[in-house]
């Protein structure tokens, strides 16, 4: 039988991103094996200075080598690297990702994801990239993708079975926004930031925050609302440009507090704030001074 998922993207965007976004999504089969089973830190640190966790480690080498297999990377940048590993010298694609969101919710069986972004030529503005999709590893795997002809969510179907099949198509973040999450510490929040975020269950707003970027914006896209993180901690390339791309897919828009997302210029292992969400939302924080 042919794959579901890989039909949807060949027919929007052609045999290679079919491939290489299939062949992704199907390596949460095995990530989610591997879950109970890596508990604990490693040896080591990442480039920010973070211990990386046993699972973390596992899931970059496992995504990293599944992304070279398909022979259509050229080169992979990851957030658990300090430099990126080479393909395919003339492959079609340049990737970036987060392997595991979240992870340091595994200890407490709290919500984790994988962000991915996939550009042609190198690295560049989030508006160059080709693809971006997460994975959540909720309740059941999902697998959201753009290949910027809307966004749809695919479902993974029965267990051992190396199936996705699609859930919901051309999806739109609802004009009534419902939840929001703001991460950091209140005290380290602009004045006019924590005067807008008090104002919000005033507008029918609730509060959802789970510590996992992919669960807290997958909340957003499905109910409408706003994530945000003031403070410049999370990754532009691996967290914030992909789902900045997912978020203008979907009608709405992702800003850093002065600029769309989508068109800022930094060195791909650049932090950033970020406020993702509806339009009007990210525009009202935007005219906060």
């Amino acid at each position: 039988m042919a794959e579901e998922l890989f039909d949807h993207v060949e027919g929007a965007a052609g045999d290679g991103l079919a491939r290489l976004l299939n062949a992704i999504a199907n390596a949460s089969i095995q990530i989610r094996i591997e879950m109970p089973h890596l508990m604990g830190f490693s040896d080591g640190s990442n480039k920010y200075g973070e211990q990386i966790l046993k699972l973390d480690e596992w899931t970059n080498k496992f995504l990293c080598d599944t992304l070279v297999e398909t022979g259509l990377v050229r080169r992979i940048y990851s957030e658990e690297l300090n430099a990126p590993v080479e393909g395919i010298p003339d492959a079609p694609y340049v990737v970036c990702i987060d392997p595991l969101d979240g992870s340091s919710n595994v200890k407490t069986n709290n919500t984790c994801g994988t962000i991915v972004g996939v550009y042609e030529k190198e690295v560049g503005k989030g508006s160059e990239q080709v693809a971006a999709l997460y994975k959540l590893y909720g309740p059941v795997t999902t697998v959201t993708y753009s290949v910027g002809k809307g966004v749809h969510e695919f479902i993974k179907q029965r267990k051992g079975e190396v199936k996705f099949v699609l859930s919901k198509e051309n999806m739109r973040l609802p004009e009534k926004a419902g939840v929001y999450g703001v991460g950091g510490k209140r005290e380290e929040w602009p004045p006019k930031l924590r005067e807008f975020v008090d104002s919000l269950e005033g507008r029918g707003m609730k509060l959802r925050y789970s510590g996992t970027l992919v669960a807290d914006f997958n909340q957003v896209l499905h109910y409408g609302g706003l994530f945000a993180y003031p403070k410049a901690k999370l990754r532009l390339a691996y967290e914030a440009k992909p789902l900045a791309f997912l978020a203008k897919e979907a009608g709405g828009k992702a800003s850093n507090g002065f600029k769309d997302i989508l068109e800022v210029e930094d060195d791909v292992d650049a932090r950033t704030p970020l406020f993702l969400g509806n339009g009007k939302l990210i525009e009202e924080i935007e005219k906060l001074k």
